[in-house]
């Protein structure tokens, strides 16, 4: 066969290029560091390389997640701590104001900084971590206290009534009936009120079906049929004479809460429903066979908004006025209305309210990073779709309602009432210490979590690299062989290049 100069120069262009193909090949490589640059440098090594940097990234959001969580927990905590600090000095005031040896005017000069340390604390429970208040539940963009006032009374008649209060008032203000009657009724009721504490009163008339307090602009509403017992003016030393009311600080809670679960039907079912339970999200519940409520239920349930279904569920044959259904979180009680059937496609919808902030710690962790403020400060609170607030926990852990009862009656000179808030400002406190040890149990766990996902990790970016990265010596090795090889390649091609039969000529 004849070798042609043509043949001859793309043979040798060939060789060259090829071995200046693994020698870029290796420089790409130690530039990278990477033995993989690309899919068709080892295919499965590369599906392996994509699993694990998926790994990395989403232990990055979970730590991501995590400083999001230590964050508001730290914050609620030091917010703790500082409300605590004020519940302290509060006590401190109430026992000096407690004491039989105090004067009116020593209490009056208390009531000022127990008011100014009252607001404090309606500003430490608005506290904001990154723009974003912290106590409100889900309505984060919103106050989650604000003030307002209420009412205290030394009535037994009057203490479980319905009423509301429009209005401000800079002092708290003391209200006595001079006539004994019935709120609404067919008679006119003279009444008395101060707002200096008792030195001064105004005599005003409640007229006759009338049911609104006049108090210098504040304006008290009172349940229609209430009765109420004239005071002894002469006596008026004891609360315990007619019918007495203060109109008074505290709180009101503006933001959601986790207290109620309601159902709503998605069919023409006219059967009444309800659900207990502890549930985290929605859940769907479709029934899959024409039944009764007596007879055996077949049932599905869904958690993600009917995209998959959990089939097969039963109830056993019961009573026919109701049965329940175990769905994940608790319990869809359905009972009879008008008649007990049930048809196939039925479907009802459990929504627990979701006040709760909650994060992902990791791939089957969540935690709650908030608090509802409600459940920590206390105050007052209206329900979704009720016009009438009322006190949360009935009882001496509600904070504002215990500081707001202090206030009040350091203002009206009653020391016995001191005394009575007092007791609850302890009880009080010992439920925000109970807060405070909840927050902090919440943060040794993201601190343990976090540990347990950066040694994750840790040992995902270790595999990847034994997949992924290149073997420096190796590297090396190979780099200086191949550029002696393509050396040599270049070397030899100009020595046959100028070989020619004319040199024998």
């Amino acid at each position: 066969m004849r070798v042609s100069h043509r043949n001859r120069f793309n043979y040798f262009v060939g060789n060259m290029n090829s071995s200046l193909s693994d020698l870029m090949e290796l420089n790409i490589q130690a530039a990278s560091q990477k033995r993989i640059n690309t899919p068709s440098d080892d295919p499965v090594g590369t599906a392996r390389v994509l699993n694990h940097r998926d790994a990395i990234q989403a232990f990055d959001q979970y730590r991501t997640n995590v400083d999001t969580a230590k964050g508001w927990l730290a914050i609620a905590d030091n917010t703790i701590t500082q409300v605590n600090t004020v519940l302290t000095r509060l006590r401190e005031l109430g026992e000096q104001a407690a004491t039989g040896t105090v004067s009116a005017e020593n209490r009056e000069q208390i009531s000022y900084e127990a008011r100014q340390l009252f607001e404090q604390l309606i500003n430490m429970s608005n506290t904001e971590y990154e723009g974003k208040h912290i106590f409100s539940g889900h309505k984060t963009g919103e106050s989650a206290f604000v003030e307002t006032l209420w009412m205290t009374t030394s009535d037994t008649n009057l203490q479980n009534i319905d009423f509301s209060i429009t209005g401000e008032s800079q002092r708290s203000i003391v209200v006595q009936f001079l006539d004994s009657g019935t709120i609404g009724g067919a008679a006119d009721l003279n009444y008395r009120y101060s707002t200096d504490g008792g030195d001064n009163w105004t005599t005003a008339t409640l007229a006759a079906g009338d049911d609104t307090l006049d108090l210098a602009g504040v304006l008290l509403n009172l349940e229609n049929g209430a009765t109420v017992t004239a005071v002894d003016v002469d006596n008026d030393a004891s609360v315990d004479n007619g019918s007495w009311i203060w109109v008074r600080p505290t709180a009101k809670y503006m933001g959601d809460d986790v207290d109620s679960v309601t159902v709503s039907s998605l069919s023409r079912s006219s059967l009444n429903t309800s659900a207990t339970g502890n549930f985290n999200n929605n859940v769907m519940v479709r029934i899959d066979s024409a039944t009764d409520l007596g007879s055996e239920i077949t049932y599905s349930y869904s958690t993600d908004g009917g995209g998959s279904w959990v089939e097969g569920n039963t109830t056993e044959a019961g009573v026919a006025s109701n049965a329940t259904l175990v769905v994940p979180g608790g319990y869809l009680t359905l009972s009879s209305n008008a008649g007990n059937t049930l048809s196939a496609g039925d479907q009802w919808v459990v929504q627990p309210r979701t006040g709760r902030i909650m994060v992902e710690i990791s791939p089957d962790e969540r935690l709650q990073i908030n608090s509802i403020g409600k459940d920590v400060f206390g105050g007052v609170y209206a329900d979704p779709g009720s016009s009438n607030a009322s006190v949360v926990f009935g009882d001496n852990r509600n904070m504002f309602e215990a500081v707001g009862k202090l206030v009040c009656y350091l203002e009206t000179n009653n020391q016995s009432g001191v005394q009575e808030a007092l007791d609850a400002l302890s009880t009080a406190d010992q439920h925000m210490l109970t807060a405070a040890a909840s927050i902090g149990a919440r943060e040794n766990r993201l601190e343990v979590m976090d540990n347990v996902l950066e040694t994750l990790q840790l040992n995902e970016e270790e595999r990847l690299s034994t997949v992924e990265d290149v073997d420096i010596t190796e590297l090396m090795t190979k780099l200086a062989n191949q550029q002696l090889v393509y050396e040599t390649v270049l070397r030899s091609s100009s020595m046959v290049m100028r070989m020619s039969l004319v040199n024998y000529v």
